[in-house]
């Protein structure tokens, strides 16, 4: 029996906006890439796009080999986790395509797993390459991009463009609205300090405690909190505490909000870290895979750790508003991945102790960055 893997990808740029898939039949034995599907979808949801993909992706494949087995790797953690079975397809749009899917090839031949962005890069190249042709289209009317077998891999890719408005999207309900407040100050904050989730574990200054207390006020006159988790550090807990006993709300922990591990740099001023270890802090500048000194934690690393954190967050309060009290690069990891942008945006966002920030995260998998490093409550 043959074996394939299906790598697939879909996009759009909005909520919802221009949207396209992309997907790629590789053999299992060889590696060989053996089709390709991409296609320009109008104006859909990101998630619409990426069950679009897996359905380009297994229809190439079935045309290849019906009686093949299929191992699907996608980095779309809802469309994986719903074909798996593990989570629940609430939303009446998937649920058609999730049932569509799961007709191609008998269930017990294919298996699912997700992997990191990073992996699913020939996929994505495609889907990217759907929308930007697309975008360039004339018009609707041009024919859509069928799946390519070994025979015609090297044929050009057409891309559809269909007629489809805004006003046509999908209600998605309530998304899942995270309000991340940064802690109060420690007596690390003004000295502009490294302090992670390593050696020191700062509590809150007199200021930081006045601080939480102001954020407290502000979020109770809002009153749309409805659960509050925190980082396990000191710092969260306190800042977590003091908002929960004027919002009458318990505080969960959950230990993916943590704070980077900062290694051999925790308690130095940048200063200090660049006059003791120049070459480690050079790389770390230029490189989100580079660590600090003595093994600490890579920014590449604290967000693969934030994006899984993020995933299993907003499928267990779809439609709630939750508070997370976490740090900088957590806060900051969840604004670049919201906004698709790259890794050196964390060093050109500034985000105050005891700020509020919030992304709301919809049923289709988008985001949508609501507020950034918000202080009027401390004014």
């Amino acid at each position: 029996m043959r074996e394939f893997i299906v790598e697939a990808d879909g996009g759009s740029r909005g909520n919802p906006g221009p949207a396209g898939y992309g997907a790629v039949v590789i053999d299992a034995a060889t590696g060989e890439t053996l089709a390709e599907a991409a296609e320009f979808l109008g104006v859909v949801t990101n998630n619409v796009a990426e069950y679009r993909g897996l359905l380009a992706g297994l229809r190439a494949a079935h045309r290849l080999d019906p009686a093949a087995r299929v191992h699907v790797r996608m980095d779309s953690k809802l469309v994986v986790e719903q074909m798996s079975g593990r989570w629940k397809i609430k939303h009446p749009d998937m649920k058609p395509l999730a049932m569509e899917a799961s007709r191609i090839f008998p269930p017990d031949r294919v298996t699912y797993e997700w992997i990191p962005r990073e992996q699913n890069k020939h996929a994505d190249r495609l889907a990217n390459e759907a929308m930007d042709a697309g975008a360039a289209s004339a018009g609707p009317g041009t024919p859509s991009a069928a799946a390519k077998t070994d025979a015609d891999l090297r044929a050009a890719r057409t891309v559809a463009t269909p007629s489809v408005g805004w006003g046509s999207a999908p209600d998605l309900g309530a998304p899942a609205t995270f309000v991340l407040l940064r802690h109060g100050e420690t007596p690390l904050t003004p000295q502009k300090r490294f302090s992670g989730s390593g050696s020191s574990d700062p509590s809150l200054s007199d200021v930081g405690r006045d601080q939480a207390e102001r954020v407290a006020a502000a979020l109770a006159r809002r009153g749309t909190i409805q659960a509050i988790v925190s980082s396990p550090l000191a710092r969260t807990r306190e800042t977590a505490g003091i908002v929960a006993a004027r919002l009458g709300l318990e505080v969960g922990v959950d230990d993916g909000l943590r704070e980077t591990d900062f290694g051999a740099w925790e308690g130095l001023t940048f200063a200090e870290v660049h006059e003791r270890h120049p070459d480690d802090l050079a790389a770390w500048l230029a490189s989100p895979d580079a660590e600090p000194t003595g093994g600490g934690e890579s920014f590449a690393a604290t967000a693969t750790r934030i994006a899984a954190t993020r995933d299993k967050l907003v499928a267990a309060y779809a439609g709630r508003t939750v508070l997370l009290v976490s740090h900088v690069t957590p806060i900051k990891t969840l604004i670049r991945l919201a906004l698709n942008a790259p890794a050196e945006s964390l060093f050109r966002m500034e985000l105050s102790a005891a700020s509020l920030s919030v992304v709301a995260y919809y049923a289709d998998g988008n985001p949508s960055v609501r507020l950034f490093n918000d202080t009027s409550h401390l004014r």
